[in-house]
């Protein structure tokens, strides 16, 4: 019996450390381009291709596993600085089972915007400073510098056309969510017709609650879920 027993514990931590041996980390640190100094900023990771096992960080640095051989995406927000989103591969880990990508972030988001190249045609572009006052098409101050960077380059650019699309969270009546989602990104179109984009180049289309990016119930999961995206169709 004891021989039995003494077999199966053999087995059991042999399973521990085959699986200790194959799970992949992702880490790296997160600084300024320009000063090369840390930043804290917001982390969000989550599997691909389907989101089946995400999370979120705060911090100068970042840590998680990457489960069962899947790639993840990982996207990094900080105050005043353009947003960046990755794709981490299990399969560039190094000899320490280690996917290292320390990861910089440039030019704030209007100037960012700005100074850039006109995106390419069906590029999805997420607006992170866009918020509103909660159930409403409010728009909030603080999201005024990144529409009207969106504006000038709509503008600087009269051939490009781009669709609007709303998202709420998964909370609520669908029908209520599908119309608010509607209200937002017509709130958001008009805006930027006032800053002098041509109405026929601005589209718009609601998705409601229907693709949520997360499903999980939390705040923060809710959060990401509310959302207005811009789609370039020509430019």
């Amino acid at each position: 019996m004891k021989t039995l027993v003494s077999a199966i514990l053999i087995l059991i931590g042999l399973a521990a450390n085959a699986q200790q041996d194959t799970l992949v980390i992702a880490e790296g640190n997160i600084t300024s381009a320009a000063t090369q100094q840390p930043v804290v900023a917001k982390i969000s990771y989550k599997s691909l291709p389907y989101g089946s096992k995400m999370g979120f960080l705060s911090g100068s640095t970042y840590s998680f596993p990457l489960f069962d051989g899947d790639k993840y995406s990982i996207e990094v927000e900080a105050t005043g600085y353009a947003p960046v989103k990755y794709i981490l591969d299990p399969a560039e880990a190094n000899a320490e089972k280690k996917v290292v990508k320390n990861i910089e972030l440039g030019l704030p988001i209007a100037k960012a915007t700005i100074a850039q190249e006109p995106p390419l045609v069906k590029k999805l572009v997420r607006l992170h400073t866009l918020n509103f006052n909660v159930g409403t098409a409010n728009i909030l101050p603080a999201s005024f510098p990144e529409l009207d960077s969106i504006g000038k380059m709509l503008v600087k650019n009269p051939k490009m056309i781009i669709q609007l699309e709303g998202h709420t969270d998964i909370i609520g009546q669908p029908a209520a969510n599908m119309k608010l989602s509607q209200e937002r990104v017509d709130a958001v179109k008009a805006y930027l017709i006032r800053k002098g984009a041509n109405k026929n180049n601005v589209k718009t289309k609601a998705f409601g609650g229907t693709q949520p990016i997360s499903t999980e119930d939390t705040e923060a999961a809710r959060k990401l879920n509310r959302r207005v995206e811009l789609r370039v169709l020509d430019n």
